[in-house]
């Protein structure tokens, strides 16, 4: 517990959560982050980074899927205790869901349980984020529920179980949807759309994805 006199609270990097479908560009906005950066790769996909001299990579493989909470949240706590990197990037959360509940379903034949242990464990893992001290840049990928009969209201969401994304977003300042129209890449923040999306930030509602880290003053 910390307490802050007279408001003075100190200034906490924000965190980004992208979700869309795949080739829409999620990995590439890694690149406009503040920084020397270290990417997490869960699903191999980092190609598009190769050569940025900014960007460090830990691929997680196969045989690391047994262990993955372990291995990742060593590595991620001993990468918070450095001042190396300003920005921790957690490429494909989908993936490192499907590996993390691979593991619980294994440990535990209650249902309910695995899914209440998978929400507990992203739960402390958004808040171990938030604490770091660090910009934090978290990629998903997408569903698409259909219309629905609403009219495409709440028709996207998030690739996760809804109870481990509340839980694991709930510590994030923007959640958007990336998707390309008319050739450029846009990013849905408007909750009132009903697809998963908030922008605590500021008030912009629709953003070119190379403006995600842009203010309504224009400032980065």
């Amino acid at each position: 517990m910390k307490f802050y006199e007279d408001g003075n609270i100190p200034e906490i990097p924000n965190m980004y959560f992208i979700y869309g479908d795949g080739g829409t560009g999620k990995t590439t906005i890694a690149k406009q982050l503040p920084g020397h950066k270290l990417l997490f790769s869960f699903d191999l996909s980092s190609n598009v980074l190769i050569g940025d001299k900014d960007m460090d990579v830990v691929m997680f493989e196969e045989k690391d899927a047994p262990q993955i909470q372990q291995r990742f949240t060593n590595l991620l706590m001993r990468i918070i205790a450095t001042d190396k990197y300003g920005t921790i990037v957690l490429d494909n959360v989908t993936a490192l869901q499907n590996l993390v509940l691979e593991n619980i379903d294994n440990a535990s034949k209650d249902n309910r349980q695995n899914y209440q242990k998978l929400q507990l464990w992203f739960r402390q893992l958004g808040t171990t984020l938030k604490e770091s001290g660090k910009t934090i840049y978290a990629t998903a990928h997408q569903v698409d529920n259909g219309t629905n009969g609403l009219g495409g209201a709440g028709r996207f969401a998030a690739d996760m179980n809804e109870k481990t994304f509340n839980a694991f977003t709930s510590m994030f300042d923007l959640v958007g949807r990336i998707y390309v129209k008319d050739g450029e890449r846009l990013i849905d923040l408007d909750p009132e759309q009903g697809n998963h999306a908030k922008n605590r930030i500021d008030t912009r509602t629709l953003i070119s994805a190379n403006e995600l880290l842009l203010t309504e003053e224009g400032d980065k």
